[in-house]
């Protein structure tokens, strides 16, 4: 644990890209001189997609069974359950949200036990996954519950752009009267508080975009932004004078205003995705910040219309795994800058112990 970092992987939903764009991005020569994998997997449905993507790959791991028995240089497989299953590429399948969450649940238990550093998930299917075990609609408010943390942010992360959404899957006609000035000034602290400590930007300068077309357009569009979003700014710039806004959401983007700052706070998923994933292309990803733990993921899907092909692009789990690598050094780099030099030990303890409920304020 005081080399390079270890980092968990789930498999997804078994029917979608997931595993085939881990395997493809763990093939990638520099993955082990950064970080050792561990897959949450059964090895035959590893072996599965090897066989099935048409690029050459060599990808070769070693199975485990004791957690606590990881062997660096290598990609770990820790073996999540012995049933054969049947894998058909492209097809929903209802009875394999089960597997899908035993590697989630197996790799959260490694996560929170600080067996691994960071967990990378790959895309599952939520229609399959909701059961008594997971009533979740998502990977965010999955771990939002399993660390019992007050609120959290979906980010979408690229190198350019860092995105937090105030909404995240509801449905449009519930967007307005879910957004409150409470709601607002919470993301913005947690956004705040993650460029600094997750992406190692001080005092990062904030834009925070408007619900109403034309930002409401004096009233007669709407007037969340007047009575709500206008009030949650000058509130969290009480504590953090560079929070700027609110701005017409499709100008601000058509004319590169996101270029001028290092993080945007979005109403709504669409507003924030439609643009985040344009500029992006395959190089973005998801990140949940507000929580102790790290965790990223691809910013797409279980894209069954090409499942099994061998032609899904890797780029964005690839950018996952760096991105976990990365957030891992700045959170160590932010502790370090603030421990007491005279009693380092001591103090790296004390911050490392409150990094949790500093992130919850």
């Amino acid at each position: 644990m005081e080399t390079k970092p270890i980092i968990g992987f789930t498999t997804g939903d078994l029917n979608g890209i997931g595993i085939e764009v881990l395997i493809k991005s763990l093939n990638a020569s520099s993955i082990l001189e950064l970080c050792t994998p561990l897959v949450f997997a059964n090895p035959k449905v590893i072996n599965f997609y090897r066989r099935t993507i048409k690029e050459d790959t060599n990808m070769q791991y070693h199975v485990i069974k004791d957690i606590n028995k990881v062997l660096h240089k290598q990609i770990n497989v820790y073996s999540c359950w012995e049933d054969d299953v049947i894998i058909k590429p492209g097809n929903p399948d209802s009875s394999l949200g089960k597997y899908a969450f035993l590697s989630l649940q197996q790799a959260t238990d490694a996560l929170l036990a600080q067996k691994i550093h960071a967990l990378v998930t790959a895309p599952i299917d939520k229609s399959n996954m909701i059961s008594e075990q997971f009533k979740f609609i998502g990977h965010t408010p999955y771990f939002k519950d399993v660390c019992k943390a007050k609120d959290v942010l979906l980010m979408m992360v690229s190198e350019n752009i860092k995105l937090g959404l105030v909404t995240e899957h509801i449905p449009i006609a519930r967007v307005a009267e879910e957004i409150t000035k409470e709601l607002i000034v919470n993301k913005l602290n947690i956004l705040q508080k993650s460029l600094e400590f997750d992406f190692g930007i001080i005092k990062p300068k904030i834009a925070v975009l408007a619900l109403n077309p034309h930002a409401g357009d004096k009233g007669l569009l709407g007037k969340e932004e007047s009575q709500i979003i206008l009030p949650a700014i000058k509130e969290a710039r009480t504590k953090h004078n560079t929070i700027f806004g609110p701005y017409v959401a499709d100008t601000f983007f058509t004319r590169n205003h996101h270029e001028q700052f290092d993080g945007i706070l979005a109403m709504y998923h669409d507003q924030g995705l439609i643009p985040f994933k344009t500029l992006a292309q395959d190089k973005g990803i998801d990140f949940t910040a507000g929580l102790p733990i790290i965790r990223t993921t691809p910013a797409h899907g279980t894209a069954y219309d090409i499942a099994g092909k061998g032609i899904a692009f890797h780029d964005s789990m690839l950018q996952a795994i760096f991105y976990a690598i990365d957030i891992i050094n700045y959170r160590k780099s932010y502790i370090a800058d603030r421990a007491n030099p005279l009693n380092k030990s001591l103090s790296q303890q004390i911050i490392s112990n409150s990094v949790d409920e500093m992130l919850r304020d």
